[in-house]
């Protein structure tokens, strides 16, 4: 009995000890791990990010690219972390939203993840290698038409937030294209700017800098009006193609379990970085549309991924993407 006593009274200890470690977190270094490649969207924002919140955890919060099938396995990796709160994964719509509907098999549900929040919208662009004959949306498309799979286009690979935008493009555009898959946008970018592939579906913060630098040349940025950080690509309908309206997105994603605190303190310092007016410069000088207050935290991301599922399920049908 005493020690039947003994060993309840120490688990009783140990419970309500949790909390308290809980609240002084953290103790060490957090790994952020992106679900992609360097150079790409999803690299870029998580590095900014990363960046503020080292200073506020008082903690180094580090990044590592964890990339392939479309951000699926940096994403099991980070659902079957420790849910300490020491392993974040930044996601997109992707790679947790529509990967359930891409592959017949993923190793975790975006839905049962603990979602921390929204980083920023990211615009897509459509561009071309320089030295691409076409010059406009339209005699892209007249010349993928005359030549059914003889135009190469890359993407972050399959299942990601840009395989999904290609797909997309393709459908309305009707055009057959060379797709190519990459283990992250930023290997895609490289090879355009190489001039070794001739085009991409390339979300803002990747494409922005580049089409600045005149190192590709946008056709098409998958919205309704222009993006203030490169006017002279043309709007959807300026280019004709008026139902190509594509918005991809980044998020702070923790494992399922992660003690309330922890998540607190992480959604602290998130929305610190996120609202903190040098960083929402940054991001949107990228073209990217930082989180505004009612899509930050927790709730409201939990809602966005839900919602996302739902929708690029019936997208995906509507597409003809097969299941990987």
């Amino acid at each position: 009995m005493k020690r039947l006593f003994a060993a309840a009274t120490a688990l009783l200890l140990a419970c309500a000890a949790l909390p308290a470690r809980a609240q002084d977190f953290p103790t060490r270094q957090i790994t952020m791990l992106v679900v992609f490649a360097p150079g790409g969207a999803t690299d870029v924002l998580a590095r900014i990010v990363a960046e503020h919140m080292t200073r506020t955890l008082g903690r180094p919060v580090v990044v590592e690219n964890v990339s392939g099938a479309g951000g699926t396995i940096g994403g099991a990796r980070g659902a079957q972390a420790a849910p300490d709160g020491y392993t974040l994964t930044v996601g997109s719509l992707g790679s947790h939203s529509a990967a359930p509907s891409i592959y017949r098999s993923i190793a975790y549900d975006p839905r049962e993840l603990q979602p921390i929040g929204l980083i920023a919208g990211t615009p897509l662009f459509f561009v071309v290698r320089n030295g691409h004959p076409a010059r406009t949306l339209q005699e892209f498309i007249a010349m993928a038409r005359a030549n059914p799979g003889g135009v190469t286009n890359g993407h972050a690979g399959i299942g990601s937030t840009n395989h999904l935008a290609c797909a997309l493009f393709q459908h309305l555009a009707r055009v057959e294209l060379n797709n190519i898959p990459y283990r992250g946008e930023g290997p895609a970018l490289n090879d355009v700017v190489a001039q070794t592939v001739d085009s991409a579906c390339l979300l803002a913060p990747a494409a922005v800098p580049q089409i600045q630098a005149g190192t590709m040349r946008g056709l098409l940025t998958g919205a309704a009006t222009r993006n203030a950080n490169a006017p002279g690509v043309p709007s959807a309908p300026e280019a004709g193609l008026p139902d190509y309206i594509f918005q991809g997105w980044n998020a702070v994603f923790a494992p399922r379990g992660t003690p309330a605190p922890v998540v607190a303190r992480l959604d602290q310092a998130l929305r610190a970085a996120v609202n903190d007016p040098a960083i929402r410069q940054r991001i949107e000088g990228l073209g990217s549309i930082p989180a505004d207050t009612e899509a930050q935290g927790p709730e409201a991301l939990s809602r966005l991924v839900r919602s996302e599922v739902d929708r690029w399920a019936t997208v995906v049908r509507a597409a003809g993407i097969q299941p990987q």
